[in-house]
């Protein structure tokens, strides 16, 4: 098994975030292709039959709250996820603006030409950069012994017609509702990440209040808790001069 701490690029300087969420109603993030079970859409679930929440997912949400607020705050942000829209090439967006604005941010490319890369990309990476960020899968602890198996029907809807569609009957596998589950989990911070970086993460963070599928009808909410240490040592992640370094 791969440590998270073996793909930091110090390890003696390793800055870890440890995540809890916390569910409120109950969690349906789908496992495309399994089997064993009565729905059509079984939830994810670890080698060991624990309940999870993919880091794929997380990162993806983040990303997506981050680019928004950046893009609320005045920063030159590129277009994910296609690479033709993201840093270093930015097309369509103004080269000039993203040198001022980055000029204390380039990264040399091999042939040690000067590459400007956005907040967002210096953060999650791009196809030219590594993250800076190692997400874990968030795993619920709670033994799958003591989490009957919840199953929920529902019907596709016709939105032309705004009807029931016939026989169109499926079934959700959720987390049993009403459990306030806890999913836990870190988020690993390589050295050279960007000091704005750190309190639009947290300010991402809080503004995903729902995970995984059917959120409209009410699944997956959650709330979040969260710890901050450097080298195992929990510490203050964000100050008040922090939030001043999101304003451009």
């Amino acid at each position: 098994m791969i440590s998270l701490e073996q793909l930091t690029n110090n390890s003696s300087t390793a800055e870890t975030i440890h995540l809890t969420a916390i569910i409120d109603t109950a969690l349906c993030v789908g496992a495309g292709g399994s089997t064993g079970s009565l729905a059509d859409k079984p939830v994810v679930r670890t080698a060991g039959e624990k309940l999870l929440i993919p880091a794929s997912q997380l990162k993806g949400r983040l990303r997506h709250e981050c680019e928004k607020l950046a893009r609320g705050l005045g920063w030159a942000v590129c277009q994910s996820p296609k690479a033709e829209t993201m840093c270093p090439q930015r097309l369509g967006l103004n080269e000039t603006e993203f040198q001022q604005q980055y000029a204390n941010s380039s990264e040399p490319d091999e042939g040690d030409e000067q590459q400007y890369h956005c907040l967002i990309c210096q953060m999650f990476g791009n196809p030219s950069l590594p993250s800076r960020l190692i997400f874990n899968d968030l795993i619920c602890e709670e033994p799958p012994e003591n989490l009957p198996e919840t199953i929920r029907p529902g019907v596709t809807i016709n939105r032309r017609r705004r009807v029931a569609e016939d026989n169109k009957l499926y079934y959700l596998e959720t987390s049993p509702p009403n459990a306030a589950l806890e999913f836990k989990g870190t988020l690993e911070i390589n050295p050279n990440f960007p000091d704005a970086g750190k309190p639009l993460l947290i300010a991402a963070l809080k503004h995903i209040n729902a995970l995984g599928g059917s959120k409209s009808i009410g699944l997956g909410w959650l709330h979040w808790q969260w710890e901050y240490r450097q080298d195992n040592v929990p510490k203050p992640f964000i100050n008040k001069e922090d939030w001043q370094n999101l304003l451009v």
